[in-house]
């Protein structure tokens, strides 16, 4: 029987901040490989990633896993009171980078799978899907994977990703989907002048202004079925201007939206341009907008796979989890594009904090569920 806790700490134990492996990868496969699993290291522009499976391919339905061993910088060390790859156990909770953001969650999903196939192999295959670069931009790690897999005609029927989903309490929720978000960075352009004589001159603030008001003030919708309102936020307005009696020549601001699946990225980044438009012949200024879609929103329709999730969880926690689409992103708006994908782990609350830690219980609980999973799922 794999320790989820033990496995959990070693792991903990390797400074893999993105986009350092850390000795992280190297750790799961020569365990997985110990188990029976194929391993494949996926690496591509120097992002470290592994891919593993137990069974046949192609024989059976396949249930995929897909999580991260790369975790957030830890900020200035003085901050910590724990060592942040210490691992270190203080009463009930273990401490360091990377206890619940999330690997915990790799480690509870591991050997939950290594004592499945080992004890009672399936009728099946199980893989793992394992990116370095989940934290960071995301362009070279389970896109990577997923690029690896369609080369090698490998194909998971389901998959669970193991982020922290639970605000509060083991159990408490589950993500079926996901908002889509987009970031949207506006230059406006106008022409220098004297502030005494604003007539001469063509004020890129007065038109920035009031493009953010015109975007922040809009609603985008009223929410849908399974997600909140989408949401606009202003993130930064700057012009670099110390001085007092001059009107500048430039102004920049961002945006962020995260929106549900009453939109896509396509249809919003033209609403933007627009937006910028009508403002620009309004004030004589000339706007250039650049947009950038991290992911699009999307949704798993409550059925088979959110079924078992909230079977084995509530059967061990006794506690149904919540069918949940709120949140940032996560690795799951990739993976949709290959099957059909839910989110279940642990509570949430002190990932990305100083002396993130987690209850040294809530793995073994969380090794439990996904064992469950693993059984109803091949049953």
């Amino acid at each position: 029987m794999i320790d989820p806790a033990e496995l959990t700490a070693q792991l903990v134990k390797c400074p893999s901040v993105t986009p350092e492996e850390g000795g992280a990868l190297v750790l799961l496969q020569d365990l997985l490989e110990g188990a029976g699993f194929t391993c494949t290291r996926v690496d591509r522009n120097g992002t470290p990633n592994l891919f593993a499976r137990w069974g046949d391919q192609g024989h059976g339905r396949t249930f995929g896993f897909n999580g991260h061993t790369d975790v957030v910088p830890i900020g200035d060390p003085a901050d910590w009171q724990h060592a942040p790859f210490g691992a270190e156990r203080v009463g009930e909770f273990m401490y360091g980078r990377g206890t619940t953001d999330m690997k915990s969650g790799v480690a509870a999903f591991a050997a939950a799978a290594i004592d499945f196939v080992t004890q009672t192999p399936p009728d099946g295959a199980v893989i793992l899907t394992i990116t370095g670069d989940e934290e960071g931009d995301a362009t070279d790690g389970t896109t990577a994977l997923l690029d690896w897999m369609q080369a090698h005609d490998e194909q998971m029927t389901h998959c669970l990703v193991g982020e922290p989903t639970s605000p509060d309490y083991m159990g408490q929720m589950m993500k079926i989907g996901r908002r889509g978000s987009l970031s949207a960075w506006f230059a406006v352009e106008g022409k220098q002048g004297h502030s005494a004589y604003p007539h001469r001159a063509i004020n890129p603030l007065s038109a920035m202004v009031r493009l953010m008001d015109r975007l922040a003030s809009h609603e985008l919708d009223q929410g849908t079925e399974h997600f909140d309102a989408s949401t606009l936020a202003v993130v930064n307005i700057d012009t670099g201007n110390p001085a007092t009696n001059v009107i500048p020549a430039k102004s920049s601001a961002c945006v962020n939206i995260r929106f549900n699946d009453a939109h896509t990225g396509e249809g919003l980044s033209g609403w933007l341009r627009a937006q910028a438009a009508q403002v620009d012949a309004d004030f004589g200024t000339a706007t250039d907008v650049t947009i950038k879609i991290s992911g699009e929103s999307f949704l798993t329709p409550p059925g088979l796979l959110s079924d078992l999730i909230a079977d084995a969880a509530e059967a061990e926690t006794g506690h149904r989890p919540e069918l949940s689409t709120t949140g940032g992103t996560s690795d799951a708006r990739f993976v949709k594009n290959h099957c059909p994908v839910v989110e279940f782990g642990l509570v949430g609350k002190t990932m990305h904090a100083v002396d993130e830690r987690v209850e040294v219980a809530q793995i073994h609980q969380l090794k439990a569920i996904y064992t469950r999973i693993l059984q109803g799922y091949f049953a």
